[in-house]
Parts: C-alpha cells; structure tokens; sequence
C-alpha cells in the first residue's frame, strides 16, 4: 500500500486580493498566465486539462493545448470525430483548468464549447508542421489500431502521397471556442488558507466576483 498522507507543501509565494484584481476575468487570465511564462518556469504553461461528460455518461479529462485565447473564450484544436470531440458535439458544456505548480496557481473554467468558423481553422492548421498536418490527417483519433507500425507505415504513405503538395485540413479537425460562464482563480497560500476568487458571468454581461472559503 502507498500512503500518501504524509505528502504535504506549505504555499507561499504569492496571495489574491480582491484589491488587486480586474473587473474581467480575461484579463486576470492574462496577467497570471505571462506571470506564469515569464518568471514561473512552466515548460508548456498553455498546457491544460479538458473535461467533458461522454457519449456514456462518465465524466473524463485529458490535457490539450491552449492555442488562443481572448475576450470571447479559449480556443484549442482537435479531431472531431474523437471521442473528446463526439463528447463535445453531444453536450457542450466543459470544463478546462490549468495547473500552475511553479507559482502555486490553479484556474478552473466551465463553459460552453462550439466549433470555431473555418476559416479560423484552416488558418490554424496552415501554420503547423508539415508532420503535424499528416499526423492529423492519418490518426483516427481513439479508434483502435492494429499497431504503431500501422501508424508510421501509413504516415509514410502519405507523406509521398503528399509530397511538394499543399496539405490540406481535413473537414474532420479543427477548432473548439471555449465561452467562459465561471472562472475561478486559485492562489496556494500558507496553512491551507487558499485565495479563491471566483468570477461569475451575468445576463448584462458584466462578471460578480465573489471569494470562496478555501
């Protein structure tokens, strides 16, 4: 048996007060998230989980990559016919959060999840590598396969079939805008005394921000 009872870390480094913080959520997101960027020393701050209730009924999360983010939502990209984006298809409410061990910082987003405009997704798939523009088009996404050797041979398929020729994005893959209805911000503090700040859409579209007991 491992007992992790004994795991323990007291946080220090930073606080949140209502004093200091924006009107707007996004904005807050932003300056923690270059904080994080430029002095956390994250590999992959953009790195960050997706939970979406499934085509059976459980719940299940899975990190993904942030690509954008402005006032209208988080944006990141994927297969559609995977079973994250069946999922999202089926019931669109998700919830992302990020994990920001180096400065002791969490952030929990729920919200309303719908397709980006094509435009914004062949944008986006043009500016990938080469190789992940094949990746995209050759895995079908949480099917099952026979090996990896399947996958690399029919990678190596395509990239003749593909050679000195634009890739296109397949209609399949592209991109999920996250709206956000509530974002909560946590700061780690001593004794398990945690700042949680929490920002809560409204119909005129203004934010209530309310402090929650940690």
């Amino acid at each position: 048996m491992n007992d992790l009872s004994n795991y323990r870390k007291s946080y220090e480094k930073s606080e949140l007060l209502e004093s200091n913080i924006p009107e707007d959520p996004i904005n807050l997101f932003n300056r923690w998230f270059h904080e994080v960027e430029d002095f956390g020393g994250d590999s992959e701050v953009n790195a960050m989980t997706v939970a979406t209730i499934g085509l059976d009924g459980f719940p299940k999360s899975r990190v993904v990559l942030l690509k954008k983010f402005t006032e209208e939502g988080f944006i990141f990209y994927t297969n559609y016919n995977s079973e994250k984006g069946r999922s999202i298809t089926n019931n669109p409410h998700v919830c992302l959060s990020f994990f920001w061990h180096s400065m002791e910082r969490q952030v929990i987003i729920k919200g309303i999840a719908h397709k980006t405009s094509e435009t914004i997704s062949d944008n986006y798939f043009a500016s990938r590598p080469e190789g992940s523009k094949l990746g995209a088009i050759v895995s079908n996404q949480s099917e099952v396969v026979p090996s990896r050797e399947y996958l690399e041979e029919s990678l190596k398929q395509l990239e003749k079939d593909f050679e000195s020729m634009v890739i296109p994005r397949p209609q399949h893959w592209g991109g999920f805008l996250v709206t956000p209805l509530e974002v909560e911000f946590w700061q780690g503090r001593a004794n398990r005394l945690h700042d949680r700040i929490r920002y809560s859409s409204q119909q005129d579209f203004s934010w209530k921000i309310d402090r929650l007991s940690p």
